[in-house]
């Protein structure tokens, strides 16, 4: 009899484009991307492979929750929908 249930072996595999996480093929594209705009697809390439080495040697190192916590206190509140403490003169409006 055949099995019918599928039980994955690892639930906690990040999400993956080709070989690589989101986050590498980002650095991978976007350093390629302007080397194409540009018209210097060589050193777009070099940049390309510089970031996904460094992102590789930061990810191993636990440095992607050092870069998430240092996004969540130093950038804006309004970028990428992070939430900010609201000003102390709306603060009794907010119940």
């Amino acid at each position: 009899m055949a099995d019918t249930y599928l039980v994955p072996q690892r639930l906690d595999d990040p999400e993956l484009i080709g070989f690589w996480t989101i986050d590498e093929f980002a650095g991978l594209l976007i350093p390629f991307a302007w080397g194409i705009l540009a018209q210097h697809i060589i050193i777009g390439t070099g940049l390309a492979a510089v970031t996904w080495f460094a992102l590789r040697k930061a990810k191993r190192s636990g440095a992607s929750s050092k870069l998430v916590h240092a996004a969540y206190w130093y950038l804006p509140g309004s970028f990428l929908g992070l939430k900010a403490t609201p000003p102390s003169h709306c603060r009794l409006l907010a119940g």
